[in-house]
């Protein structure tokens, strides 16, 4: 039996198929703690902190209202699937 994050850590997985897992963990935090009302923002600051470390010299490491808007549209299938998952799971946030 799997537990509740483990869960939504492969539901996620599932939807996003070309994240890393560090990457996902965060982006399950953000299914727990904000579920359906997860925004643009909260994915890119969760990618900040995964690129942080991973890529600490990336250009888009800038708070989110800096960014382009069609770079912030980049963030919008990871917050439809942290979302997704969230409603599918039932999760109150």
């Amino acid at each position: 039996m799997s537990t509740y994050v483990e869960q939504v850590i492969d539901a996620l997985a599932a939807r996003l198929p070309d994240c890393e897992a560090d990457l996902i963990r965060l982006y399950a935090l953000l299914a727990l703690s904000k579920g359906g009302a997860t925004t643009l923002e909260d994915v890119h600051h969760a990618w900040s902190l995964w690129c942080a470390t991973d890529r600490p010299g990336h250009r888009s490491i800038v708070p989110f209202e800096q960014l382009a808007a069609e770079v912030q549209e980049l963030d919008r299938p990871y917050a439809e699937a942290i979302r997704a998952v969230a409603t599918e799971l039932r999760i109150a946030a």
